[in-house]
């Protein structure tokens, strides 16, 4: 904001007694904790136009309920910018992120994001500046993983059955305690398996 020459204000105010909603099993209660979590202060946002800035956007059920909260606080437009790109992909390297089919920016582009955000305009990072910055901290490191962001798993043996059954893993079944292993000796005993 500064380099902007515009005012940064805080305008959220965060309860830090509920936990992180991105980890919640259930969509219900993701959606109740955010409003728990957060208060949009109406002096800050009254008449405003708002650029509200996240790390990501997953699921963009936080995202979806901050901009509401943020529009009834009285802000007249509100733009969002993640400082990631958009997460398009899992993460199979011990992030336990939720099912493909729940990440917001599946088999989307960034202007239906950005309607289902219910936001004026959305900006995501790009990965190639991702990259660069990256380098330009650390110029030892000569590969990084976007796997999220672009499918291209570093270790080159992630495949597109692995994924499939890392999905099944994923979201409901692992709600009810499946485990990846258990799901793959089920799939290896129908007659039905690919």
């Amino acid at each position: 904001s500064s380099r902007l020459g515009l005012p940064y204000r805080e305008g959220l105010v965060k309860n830090r007694y509920v936990g992180r909603t991105f980890i919640m099993p259930q969509q219900y209660l993701r959606e109740l904790s955010v409003r728990r979590k957060l208060n949009a202060m109406p002096a800050v946002f009254e008449g405003q136009r708002v650029l509200l800035v996240d790390d990501s956007i997953i699921r963009g059920t936080t995202m979806t309920q901050i901009v509401n909260m943020v529009r009834r606080a009285g802000a007249k437009e509100v733009y969002l910018a993640s400082a990631s790109p958009p997460v398009r992909f899992p993460n199979v390297y011990g992030v336990d992120m939720p099912s493909t089919k729940e990440f917001i920016a599946t088999n989307q582009s960034v202007e239906e994001i950005r309607s289902s955000l219910g936001a004026d305009g959305l900006l995501y990072q790009t990965l190639e500046d991702l990259y660069e910055v990256g380098s330009e901290l650390n110029p030892s490191i000569k590969e990084f993983d976007g796997a999220c962001f672009d499918g291209k798993y570093v270790t080159g043996n992630i495949n597109k059955e692995y994924l499939e059954l890392l999905e099944e893993g994923r979201g409901t079944n692992r709600r009810r305690g499946k485990l990846l292993l258990d799901l793959g000796k089920e799939r290896m005993a129908s007659p039905f398996a690919a």
